[in-house]
């Protein structure tokens, strides 16, 4: 009975074909092995150990938190959304290798499905972690930028939806959305990287606690002496955002209703061109001061009017800024915080953040950061450690043909041998790939000031 459970598989089809199921000794993931070599890098998930705080009893742990967090993240970024996948997961010689500790030595495994889920839902959701968690994604990137100085800083505010089913807490109804769902907030840098995540219930406001998602990235960038900037849609045009800005000596452009003040204003524009119109859109600019009544002050407003063949009304848009610039130009860079809808989307597609399916609604909180974590990992490998050939990728695209590579595993008394396949990202590419990293490692340049210190 146990030889035949053991023999290969046979197709009848070609009868030179056999089936072996190898189990551990074959990965689908290998690719997480270079998001790991990036986070050795930059010492992003040993931070989590400084910051979080283990609330388990008694000494004999079998996993440390560290690794625990390791296996949360990474097996999001591999696709992996749902806790139960840890139970097959637990084996997989890339994520034991990659979670690191306990994991990674001959003859053991990673946490189980209970293992993790208790992680997750009783460690990670106390008000401590909680707190922690959701500036974890800002300790990262501050590290980053200490090898990458930032030149400007811009930022982008949007709101997203996640679909909830069932009776989950914090679920409500959205009217825009038209579904019962959270209503997340996030806030973007011009790079794409994940600032702030907040998740909110269905029917809160687009600008909803905007305060406790934007002043916490403002203050960590108050030290900086650089040029700094807003971008936000309708839902964000609100005095008190813009006294906030204002004060902190940034540079916004941030997007106003309509209304019949504003109209009259550009009433001149708003007359039929005469003539036949021309197949390409006939686009005006004007700006003027407006001060709405909730004002304390008047601002800049800038309008843009499109003409469209076969449109009989123009579209108009109207954009309330600080910037010294030129209408177009104002124009151009508002419409530059499309990106953020992009990445948004990205981390739907790419890490699954809308998978938040836990009863409690601070659970359902920390899986989004969890998820948040997951996506700026996988977009610091993007856009720091990719080739020029394939620099343009999607983070799909990475977990698809970087992530899903599959290998082969043996191990010898001294090394672990991961034999992977060359398919869409062959040696030279990965070798590229961890060459890029391993320059991110490399210490930040010492300063004339620190050297003429220790001189001293």
């Amino acid at each position: 009975m146990g030889d035949s459970q053991n023999q290969d598989l046979r197709v009848s089809f070609d009868s030179r074909l056999k089936l072996k199921f190898c189990g551990s000794q074959v990965t689908t993931d290998a690719g997480l092995l270079a998001y790991r070599e990036l986070d050795a890098a930059l010492g992003l998930t040993e931070m989590g150990g400084d910051v979080l705080s283990d609330s388990r009893p008694g000494r004999n742990k079998q996993h440390q938190l560290v690794p625990l967090l390791r296996q949360s993240i990474y097996s999001r970024l591999a696709g992996y959304e749902d806790v139960n996948d840890a139970e097959r997961l637990c084996v997989d010689p890339v994520l034991r290798h990659v979670v690191g500790g306990r994991a990674s030595q001959p003859d053991k495994q990673a946490a189980s499905s209970s293992e993790v889920g208790r992680f997750e839902t009783q460690i990670l959701s106390t008000q401590r972690n909680l707190t922690a968690l959701m500036k974890l994604s800002g300790r990262w990137i501050n590290n980053l930028h200490r090898r990458r100085p930032l030149k400007e800083l811009i930022l982008d505010l949007d709101s997203s939806v996640s679909e909830t089913y069932g009776r989950q807490q914090g679920a409500a109804y959205n009217g825009h959305f038209a579904c019962l769902c959270y209503h997340p907030l996030f806030l973007f840098n011009q790079h794409g990287d994940l600032e702030y995540a907040m998740l909110r219930r269905g029917n809160k406001a687009s600008a909803k606690y905007w305060r406790k998602v934007l002043l916490p990235v403002i203050e960590r960038y108050r030290h900086l002496d650089i040029p700094k900037f807003f971008r936000g849609d309708a839902a964000f045009a609100i005095p008190a955002l813009y006294r906030v800005l204002e004060k902190a000596d940034y540079r916004y452009a941030i997007r106003l209703k309509a209304n019949a003040v504003l109209e009259r204003e550009i009433s001149h524009l708003l007359t039929r061109p005469v003539g036949r119109p021309s197949h390409k859109p006939k686009v005006c600019y004007h700006s003027f001061q407006y001060q709405a009544k909730s004002w304390q002050r008047s601002r800049r407003v800038v309008a843009k009017v499109e003409w469209h063949a076969g449109e009989l009304f123009p579209r108009v848009g109207f954009i309330v800024t600080n910037l010294n610039q030129h209408s177009k130009n104002v124009v151009k860079f508002y419409n530059g915080r499309g990106t953020a809808e992009q990445w948004i989307k990205e981390g739907k597609n790419a890490v699954r953040w809308t998978k938040l399916s836990c009863r409690t609604f601070k659970d359902n909180q920390a899986r989004l950061q969890l998820f948040a974590l997951a996506y700026n990992l996988g977009n610091f490998l993007r856009r720091l450690a990719l080739p020029k050939p394939i620099q343009n990728w999607s983070l799909t695209t990475l977990r698809e043909k970087l992530v899903k590579v599959g290998a082969k595993v043996t191990r010898h008394a001294k090394y672990v041998f991961f034999q992977l396949a060359e398919v869409a990202v062959p040696r030279r590419l990965f070798a590229a790939i961890l060459d890029r990293i391993a320059r991110l490692a490399i210490p930040p340049p010492v300063t004339h000031d620190v050297k003429r210190k220790y001189i001293k």
